[in-house]
């Protein structure tokens, strides 16, 4: 049996249970109401990390957790749906989660990087996506959602470092709502 299989059974066993019925109906509004942007690295899985449960929050998932266009793209998508289809209901909060001894890291390392976009990718990209700190990556990627013109104004935005070795989530930025304009 491969490691996939036992996840089709745990699948089966879960398709048993109630908790794809709890969920909320499209276009739906996350019981929790957050939108959690982080990595995709398996130690920050933000269900075990926060105790989230099936339809609790949307989680986008990248290499370093970055804010990226498709993820803004995503979130211009949800915000808008909000906006027309459920304008009277709460906002939801984005938090943006990078977190310690992050593996993006390895895309500061000149001659890792340079092997990789001998593949086809952008070198100042690649740099960009390294997470040395989530102290000093977490503000812009927060500020780029904030400035985002596509992405509602009614969007609060927030920042977090989640340490690996702790398990504990630190605030970066408190929680900002409206186009924030830097300079």
């Amino acid at each position: 049996m491969t490691d996939f299989e036992d996840l089709l059974a745990n699948n089966a066993r879960f398709a048993r249970t109630d908790a794809k019925d709890r969920v909320p109906a499209i276009p739906f509004l996350p019981h929790k109401q957050v939108y959690v942007i982080t990595c995709i690295d398996p130690r920050v899985d933000p269900s075990d990390v926060f105790g989230l449960a099936l339809g609790d929050a949307i989680v986008a998932r990248n290499v370093g957790g970055r804010v990226t266009d498709a993820v803004l793209a995503d979130l211009a998508w949800i915000s808008y749906l909000h906006e027309t289809r459920t304008p009277d209901a709460p906002w939801f909060e984005v938090a943006v989660v990078h977190h310690t001894d992050c593996g993006s890291g390895l895309m500061a390392d000149d001659e890792l990087r340079h092997g990789f976009v001998a593949r086809g990718f952008d070198d100042v990209a690649l740099k960009r996506t390294a997470v040395l700190d989530p102290a000093d990556t977490v503000p812009g990627d927060v500020q780029r959602i904030l400035e985002a013109e596509t992405v509602s104004e009614n969007v609060a935005v927030s920042g977090w470092s989640y340490d690996v070795a702790t398990g504990l989530v630190s605030p970066v930025v408190p929680s900002t709502r409206g186009r924030q304009r830097s300079g």
